[in-house]
């Protein structure tokens, strides 16, 4: 039988809304790239938060994208959302290593769309617990 991880879920639920609230006070002009790693970390929290209460872990080589193929079928994420975020975890991953600079306009073109998985994600989480 696996393990949930209830604690692990709500800390990773409560960061992640924190983070939220700090982008919020975020110049995007100024920080594009900055924001959208800490929409990515937010999405992947939460990501995570579900999986810990699936009794879940993924860890190694590929295991955010992992993360990603795993949450999205089982939860019913239509294929677009999952490419999606699949692509914000490249960006993430070329802004960490290669210090890829991100335009602000992509940003703010999908703020709501990334606001609006976090709630979903998040609603997920509230509901497993």
């Amino acid at each position: 039988m696996r393990m949930t991880d209830r604690q692990k879920a709500i800390s990773l639920q409560k960061m992640a809304e924190t983070t939220l609230k700090r982008i919020k006070d975020t110049n995007i002009d100024k920080y594009a790239s900055n924001a959208l790693k800490d929409y990515y970390d937010t999405l992947h929290e939460l990501m995570d938060a579900i999986s810990a209460l699936d009794g879940i872990k993924m860890s190694g080589e590929g295991a955010h994208e992992k993360l990603i193929n795993y949450i999205a079928p089982k939860y019913n994420l239509p294929e677009k959302d999952r490419i999606f975020l699949q692509e914000l975890r490249d960006l993430r991953n070329r802004i960490t290593y290669e210090g890829l600079f991100i335009e602000p306009d992509y940003v703010k073109r999908n703020t709501a769309r990334i606001e609006s998985l976090a709630r979903m994600l998040s609603k997920l989480v509230t509901e497993k617990l």
